[in-house]
């Protein structure tokens, strides 16, 4: 009993309380690394359910605002995995099932199907978003083949905001989207938070328009930056990290 209050029985304690702690901390920061953009993910899945949940309550505003913020989280997750050098197999599918979630059936939700022709462009929304997600590998580094879902996504929110009476409308421009995901041409992988400044300062704005700004303001901008996108995908938004 004596020997451990002895000094060097008592430097040996406080050393190994030291070492101790510092493994404990390598090891929460090495679970953060490998989880931050999981999180994310698991965040972007959460925000396409509770928009499933407003939809169902025909809350269609607010399921709009939860699909803008999962796209936000969407093009975040992506950046930190490879900032954080934490991208796995596991996390791949994480991100997958969450993209569907809420960029096919949150999405799809918006059109609110009233009779069988509805729903069949529900279904047809839903399995091209799963086509595009499983089956659309364009084989080439930084290069997507058919329109990523969370633009097409972002692009019926932001439009539900602004016409949301227009429900023609916004199915005209779902059938839209349908074509341009399932059509095998290829979207430049933009990386909008690890190229240039500007793309940053896009991405910046678009939180800033979500969080703070009027409906209307978020929605113009929205639309601004995915129909810029859309239609310029290479000649605007060509990958230069």
């Amino acid at each position: 009993m004596w020997m451990v209050s002895s000094p060097a029985g008592v430097f040996q304690c406080m050393q190994k309380l030291f070492l101790s702690e510092r493994t404990g901390r390598g090891w929460t920061l090495e679970f953060l690394r490998r989880n931050a953009a999981n999180g994310l993910s698991v965040a972007n899945l959460v925000a396409g359910l509770a928009s499933i949940l407003c939809s169902l309550n025909r809350q269609y505003p607010q399921a709009c605002w939860l699909l803008l913020i999962g796209f936000l989280l969407d093009l975040a997750d992506g950046a930190v995995a490879r900032w954080l050098n934490a991208c796995s197999a596991l996390g791949a599918k994480l991100d997958d099932f969450a993209d569907f979630t809420t960029f096919g059936l949150a999405t799809a939700l918006l059109l609110q199907p009233q009779g069988f022709l509805d729903g069949l462009l529900v279904i047809a929304y839903v399995m091209a978003v799963f086509a595009r997600l499983c089956f659309f590998s364009s084989r080439i580094p930084f290069t997507y083949r058919g329109l990523p879902c969370p633009y097409a996504s972002s692009l019926l929110a932001g439009t539900f905001l602004l016409v949301e009476e227009n429900i023609m409308l916004l199915r005209i421009t779902a059938a839209v989207m349908i074509l341009c995901m399932v059509d095998r041409g290829f979207y430049p992988h933009d990386k909008v938070l690890e190229s240039q400044l500007w793309k940053k300062v896009v991405y910046a704005g678009g939180v800033l328009a979500v969080l703070f700004a009027p409906a209307a303001v978020a929605s113009i901008y929205c639309l601004t930056w995915t129909t810029s996108y859309i239609i310029f995908p290479f000649a605007i938004w060509s990958c230069k990290a």
